[in-house]
């Protein structure tokens, strides 16, 4: 992913935690029973996330984006963080638009 994109997405992931958009982990995800519009997990992710991730996308009908480690940590700025979920529809689509445009989905 470039540096610009990187730094867009990392911002739109900032406002979405500061605005109480963002559901940070896996154990934060299997209690949110709402809408989900995004959810962004690691590729090298576990069974268990994997499977949290999978039930998520079906529930919920949302899109799912896999980065690399490496991705994820430059967007998020949280270490040890697998998965996050966003649940507001125009940021998500915002951090769509930039992460396709790179054609990283």
């Amino acid at each position: 992913m470039q540096i610009e994109t990187i730094k867009k997405v990392k911002g739109l992931i900032n406002i979405s935690n500061k605005a109480g958009y963002l559901i940070i982990g896996s154990d934060a995800l299997k209690k949110y029973h709402k809408k989900l519009y995004l959810i962004i997990r690691s590729n090298n992710s576990g069974k268990s996330l994997i499977k949290i991730s999978e039930n998520l996308v079906k529930e919920t009908n949302c899109e799912e984006i896999i980065l690399n480690e490496e991705e994820m940590s430059a967007i998020l700025s949280i270490e040890n963080c697998k998965i996050v979920g966003i649940k507001n529809l125009g940021l998500s689509k915002e951090i769509l638009k930039y992460i396709r445009g790179e054609n990283f989905v």
